[in-house]
C-alpha cells in the first residue's frame, strides 16, 4: 500500500462516513432506526470506495458485477450525502433568518383605518351640504373637527404604510437569509432555489466519492507477476537457459532469482574457476549465475570446501 495515496483515501473515506452518520441520524426517527440508517450508509460508503480497487485484478465477469454494484453504491451514497447537505443548508438558513431583526408594530391595520376614514369623509360631505340658517357656528365647528379627524387618519394611514413596508423588508431579508448565497445566484439561470440546492449537494457528494475511489485505486496497487528470462554465461557447460518466474512488488527490493539445481551450479562454478575463466569472488559468481548475493556466497563456500 502506498502511503501518500492511502492518507488521502483514508481521509476521504472517514469524511464520507461522517457525512453518512449525520445523514442517517437526521433521517431516522427512533434510535434503532437511526442506528440502522447509519450502518447502511457506512457500508455503502466503504463499498463504493473500495470496490474499484478490489475488482480490477479479477476477470471481466467479476468486473461487470462489481461495476453494477459500484454504480448502485455510488447512487445511494450520493443521495445520502445530498440529504445531509440539504439539511445542513436548511439549518444554516434558519440561523441566518433568526438573526434578522423582527419588526413589531402596535398600530391599527390599513383596513380599519380606511373604514374610519370613509365614515369621516361621509360625515364631512353631509356637513358641507347643510345650509346655514341659525346654527352656522356649529356647522363650521363640526366641519373643522371632521377635517382635522380626516387629516389625523391620513397621517395614521401613512404610518401604517411605512410599518407595512418595514415588515415587507424584514420578510424579504428573512427569505434571503434562508437561501444559500451561492446557490441563490443560480436562480438567475432559471433554476429554482430547491433544485439549485439539490444539484449543489449532489455535486459535492460526487466529487468527494470520486476523490476517495481514485485515492484507493492509487493506494491499493496489486502485485504484478513478471517473467524474467535469465541466460547464464556458459563456460565449459551445455546448460540450458532458465526462465524464472518471480513476484515483483511495489517496493524497491532487489530481485532474487534462483536458477537450476544448486549442485549443478556448484559444479559449473568449480569448473569455471579451475579453467581460469572465473574468479572465486561473490560478485563474479553472482554475475556468472545471475543469482542473489546470498546464493552466490553459499555456492562459493561449497566450492571452497570441495577444493582440496
Amino acid at each position: 500500500m502506498r502511503t501518500q495515496p492511502a492518507l488521502l483515501a483514508v481521509s476521504a473515506t472517514a469524511t464520507a462516513a461522517c457525512l453518512s452518520v449525520m445523514a442517517g441520524w437526521q433521517r431516522g426517527g427512533l434510535f434503532a432506526e437511526r442506528v440502522l440508517w447509519i450502518a447502511v450508509g457506512v457500508v455503502l460508503v466503504v463499498a463504493a470506495h473500495l470496490l474499484p480497487a478490489l475488482i480490477r485484478s479479477h476477470g471481466w465477469r467479476i468486473r461487470i458485477v462489481g461495476a453494477v454494484l459500484w454504480i448502485g453504491c455510488m447512487a445511494a451514497t450520493c443521495y445520502g450525502h445530498a440529504v445531509f447537505f440539504l439539511m445542513a443548508q436548511k439549518h444554516a438558513g434558519e440561523l441566518r433568518a433568526a438573526a434578522v431583526q423582527a419588526v413589531v408594530t402596535a398600530g391599527r391595520d390599513l383596513t380599519a383605518i380606511a373604514a374610519d376614514r370613509a365614515g369621516v369623509v361621509a360625515r364631512l360631505a353631509r356637513v358641507t351640504e347643510k345650509r346655514c340658517s341659525n346654527q352656522c357656528a356649529g356647522i363650521r365647528i363640526e366641519r373643522t373637527g371632521l377635517t382635522a379627524r380626516l387629516d389625523a387618519l391620513d397621517i395614521e394611514i401613512a404610518e401604517a404604510k411605512r410599518a407595512e413596508a418595514a415588515r415587507d423588508r424584514a420578510d424579504a431579508a428573512r427569505d434571503a437569509a434562508l437561501a444559500d448565497p451561492v446557490t441563490g445566484a443560480l436562480t438567475a439561470f432559471g433554476l429554482s432555489a430547491p433544485r439549485a440546492d439539490l444539484i449543489a449537494g449532489l455535486a459535492f457528494a460526487a466529487v468527494l466519492e470520486a476523490v476517495a475511489c481514485f485515492a484507493w485505486l492509487l493506494a491499493l496497487v496489486p502485485a504484478a507477476v513478471t517473467e524474467i528470462a535469465v541466460t547464464p554465461v556458459q563456460q565449459a557447460s551445455n546448460a540450458e537457459p532458465v526462465t524464472v518466474v518471480t513476484t515483483v512488488s511495489n517496493a524497491s527490493a532487489p530481485l532474487e532469482l534462483v536458477a537450476g539445481d544448486p549442485a549443478d551450479d556448484v559444479t559449473r562454478v568449480a569448473t569455471a574457476i579451475a579453467g581460469g575463466t572465473l574468479r572465486a569472488t561473490v560478485a563474479e559468481i553472482r554475475k556468472f549465475l545471475g543469482c542473489s548475493q546470498a546464493t552466490a556466497m553459499t555456492i562459493r563456500k561449497r566450492v571452497m570446501q570441495a577444493d582440496p
